[in-house]
């Protein structure tokens, strides 16, 4: 890669992939491996994306330790992939065979000294909310993101810097890893060909008022969920209460939570279906006793994945009842939920009582919201358009997929890059 030294301000390569989730891993991986030198910019302190949060995915119900580490020792060992983490792309001029791509890298406060072997956090008296959990635990102000992350470097949060506490953590590093006149900089990256693949994120629960996400602490989504059943989340894999940290005996998933509704998200998310009989599992497997209820419009499974869901069915403690939950409430004295559903096969008006609700959110696309900053054609929704010409997108910038969708959707972009480098 030229001009990749540490202190250098311009780089030139022939790829630029924006997002270093599983889609963007895989584009810029593959692209590498063929010989093009690729440069990522990751936003958040790692590489990973959403993938990394999860307890398993489909299709073989497998961690996300299976699929990333393989991907991040590909990376370690391919001298043509350079990543910038905690990142943001400023400006892209130019068009297709000559983009400058303008990245502002944000100050980590940790140098490439960093051992992650937690000296410092074991110093630091100082908490934050846990973003990575969604806020259902908390960690130092020096923290390492999660168990696996890449680099693997420990991250000072801005808010924190300028706190005189953090001097015990600059004293507790044997490395001279913490560096808190740390100072953002910008580089300009000249490439040929520029791939999009920023994710997506949950559809805001808070919207849905009548649903009681963030009035009731039991009520969470299901990317929540995905943190509470994982070994390495805030519970340490026990599926529990926010408001109690009781561990559950009744739980109810509501599907649809804000989809195929012309007042939240018009579309369907494809993947939310599974993700709720997945996690339906998890509690299964913790607790043999769980009851556990599904409301649904209709179950929506294809392909192989029937074959999940009809296994699901057999299951004597899993009750699915056809009908949109129309209301959550709460009981005062136990804070228990309360969920009101039409039965759209017989008309009338059904009423349960759970210890946790988990909303079954959709999936917005990041560029909704944050689009590229050049010209790119979106959908109504946000997505971009296939092949309109800018930035090719990749994973869930295009559509909703899940983690296989993603990976197949970033090596179809991976070709379309490459085939315009050959072009230039």
């Amino acid at each position: 890669m030229a001009n990749s030294e540490k202190d250098s301000k311009s780089i030139s390569a022939g790829l630029c992939v924006v997002g270093g989730g599983i889609a963007g891993l895989t584009a810029a991986i593959e692209a590498a491996e063929v010989g093009h030198d690729v440069v990522i910019v990751e936003k958040q302190p790692y590489l990973g994306g959403r993938v990394a949060s999860m307890t398993s995915y489909f299709p073989k119900l497998c961690p996300p330790t299976c699929g990333l580490e393989i991907n991040f020792r590909r990376i370690r060992q391919n001298h043509r992939v350079r990543s910038f983490t905690l990142a943001d792309v400023v400006s892209v001029d130019g068009k297709e065979g000559d983009y400058t791509v303008k990245v502002r890298q944000n100050p980590r406060y940790i140098n490439e000294k960093c051992t992650a072997c937690g000296d410092c956090a074991e110093a630091c008296t100082i908490e934050r909310s846990n973003e990575f959990n969604f806020d259902l635990d908390k960690t130092k102000a020096v923290y390492l993101p999660h168990a696996m992350a890449y680099p693997m470097r420990y991250v000072v949060d801005p808010a924190f810097v300028k706190d005189e506490a953090m001097k015990a953590c600059v004293d507790a590093c044997q490395y001279n890893a913490i560096d808190l006149e740390m100072k953002e900089e910008v580089y300009e990256i000249k490439v040929k060909s520029l791939i999009w693949a920023t994710g997506w994120k949950p559809y805001d629960a808070a919207r849905i008022e009548n649903l009681g996400y963030g009035r009731y602490p039991n009520v969470i989504t299901n990317v929540m969920m995905e943190r509470l059943a994982a070994p390495n989340g805030p519970s340490s894999g026990k599926v529990v209460r926010p408001s109690d940290g009781k561990e559950v005996a009744t739980v109810a998933f509501a599907q649809c939570a804000g989809s195929r509704d012309e007042n939240h998200l018009p579309y369907c998310s494809a993947i939310c279906c599974m993700a709720s009989l997945k996690q339906a599992a998890y509690v299964r497997e913790r607790y043999p006793d769980a009851e556990i209820h599904i409301f649904y419009i209709d179950i929506r499974t294809p392909g192989r994945l029937e074959d999940f869901y009809m296994k699901m069915q057999e299951d004597e403690k899993i009750f699915f009842h056809r009908g949109k939950v129309a209301r959550i409430t709460q009981k005062a004295d136990t804070k228990n939920l309360v969920v009101e559903a039409e039965n759209t096969l017989t008309g009338g008006i059904s009423e349960m009582e759970a210890d946790l609700v988990v909303l079954a959110t959709g999936m917005v696309p990041n560029c909704s919201d944050a689009p590229p900053p050049i010209d790119a054609v979106r959908d109504e929704y946000g997505f971009l358009v296939a092949g309109s010409g800018g930035p090719i997108g990749a994973g869930t910038s295009l559509r909703p997929l899940d983690v296989v969708g993603s990976v197949q959707s970033a090596t179809g972009a991976t070709i379309d890059a490459i085939q315009a480098l050959a072009r230039e």
